[in-house]
């Protein structure tokens, strides 16, 4: 644990791409909370995973390959964190007001791609909407929620 930790600071002041993936830590930051959203719960839903592809090339812009690839990168650096200040920290330096809102608004769709929106999800989303200083009025669910969802919120 010290020893990921001391990489990671080292890392962070250094800049070096890490887990052998180019690309910037706005990048990974995101997709490590969206990675975090979906296997809050504990359960590794297929909808969930097919969702995090999904979105990760589309409003990435990368190829499918390099989406698995960010996708596993960001894995192991939620597994190696200790808290989400780590990722929240370096999106707020890194976007503007519209940007922090879409990174919330990723993580509710990845909340509620397997049409059950957990308290866990819930929680995380609106934790991180927090830390990411979106407005209240701003952080909500949506209000159209997928079938199953509302007797679960």
């Amino acid at each position: 644990m010290l020893a990921a930790l001391k990489r990671f600071f080292t890392e962070m002041s250094e800049g070096a791409p890490r887990d052998g993936v180019a690309g910037d830590e706005r990048r990974l930051a995101a997709i490590a909370l969206l990675t975090h959203v979906a296997t809050v719960d504990g359960v590794a839903a297929t909808a969930e995973s097919a969702r995090l592809i999904d979105l990760v090339t589309a409003r990435f812009g990368v190829d499918p390959d390099k989406a698995r690839a960010l996708l596993a990168a960001a894995r192991r650096r939620d597994r190696e964190s200790i808290d989400l200040h780590a990722f929240t920290d370096v999106l707020n330096r890194k976007l503007n007001e519209a940007g922090r809102q879409e990174i919330i608004d990723m993580m509710w769709e990845i909340a509620f791609a397997d049409g059950i929106l957990h308290e866990f999800e819930e929680s995380i989303v609106l934790r991180v909407a927090d830390l990411l200083g979106v407005p209240g009025r701003r952080r909500s669910a949506p209000l159209a929620r997928p079938t199953g969802a509302e007797e679960n919120s």
